[in-house]
């Protein structure tokens, strides 16, 4: 290869035993070894090039994009190489990390700051990248909740998957803005019909009908049920409350070596609430789906302060200081 960023996919995928079940196999899809540390680079490169291709944007266009973080970091590194201008625009929700990535890469961060009619900020993001759009000659707007071309970003990845483990009983996904779902899912159901797609969302997002509220936890759950999912072939769906996630990233690290982001955390916690007290007697392989690093997380879930000091209002289930101190 002739640049890091033609590095995507053919990320590894490690194998466990949940809980020395030898009938039950984690298999870890580590999405956060792609170029830029997430999933994202799958869409950011795919849809660019695509777009240059069919000539529906040029060398002069500038890319505008509504992002909690990943998408746009992605973006910004792949912009950059097709020296083209990024504007990303984010709201407060943004960890400090993935912001300083935007503009590392070369992105021009706009950041919204006033909460929609939700109490989340995405539908006002929405809003200003319309006006950024109405402003600037020749823009695009990639629009990752509505663009075709963000699921078709993830049929690798499906691809990918059926190559490398076979047999594939469950795949436990994350959604946000459902590209990731959407490609995935309907690859897999094309090429191995039987297997049953999870989809996980959390708590305050109103994708699959749940009711909103203030989430701390970007990367996953929305403030919008977005269009594209609409193509999705989802078989069932699992909730997670937002310390269930940090609980799980924890977990992850301390049990798998494991350093993931937020939603890698969701999918997780999403297996083990799936399976708990199901009697496993036959051999079950399930693949969980883990998006980004948890570098990108360390002033929040890896922050034993900010977990003291936030978490503990929102939790319903756990004792935060206790776990903190086990």
């Amino acid at each position: 290869m002739n640049c890091l960023l033609d590095k995507i996919g053919n990320t590894p995928l490690v194998h466990h035993h949940y809980n020395d079940n030898k009938k039950l196999n984690l298999f870890f899809k580590l999405e956060l070894y792609n170029p830029t540390g997430s999933i994202k680079d799958r869409a950011a490169s795919y849809m660019l090039k695509t777009l240059l291709k069919r000539k529906i944007i040029n060398q002069n266009t500038t890319i505008i994009e509504s992002s909690s973080g990943n998408f746009g970091i992605a973006l910004a590194a792949h912009c950059r190489r097709h020296k083209l201008k990024f504007i990303c625009v984010v709201d407060p929700h943004i960890t400090p990390i993935n912001e300083i990535l935007v503009k590392a890469y070369g992105g021009i961060v706009i950041k919204v700051t006033q909460p929609d009619e939700n109490g989340g900020f995405l539908i006002n993001r929405i809003k200003r990248v319309n006006e950024l759009v109405n402003e600037i000659d020749n823009s695009y707007w990639i629009n990752q909740y509505e663009n075709p071309l963000n699921a078709e970003a993830y049929h690798t990845l499906g691809e990918e998957l059926v190559n490398e483990v076979k047999k594939i009983d469950y795949i436990f996904l994350g959604v946000s803005s459902g590209g990731t779902i959407t490609g995935v899912s309907t690859k897999i159901k094309e090429l191995l019909p039987e297997t049953k797609i999870i989809a996980v969302d959390v708590e305050g997002s109103v994708i699959f009908g749940g009711q909103p509220k203030k989430r701390l936890i970007p990367g996953i759950g929305s403030s919008k049920v977005p269009e594209i999912l609409k193509d999705a072939k989802i078989d069932e769906v699992v909730m997670i409350d937002e310390l269930e996630t940090i609980k799980s990233c924890h977990e992850l690290m301390e049990k798998y070596y494991i350093f993931a982001g937020g939603s890698s955390g969701s999918v997780y916690a999403a297996i083990k609430k799936y399976f708990n007290g199901k009697n496993i007697n036959k051999s079950v392989n399930v693949v969980a789906i883990l998006a980004d690093r948890g570098e990108r997380y360390t002033n929040t879930i890896y922050n034993e302060e900010w977990c003291k000091k936030y978490i503990r209002e929102y939790s319903k289930l756990y004792v935060l200081e206790e776990e903190l101190n086990n």
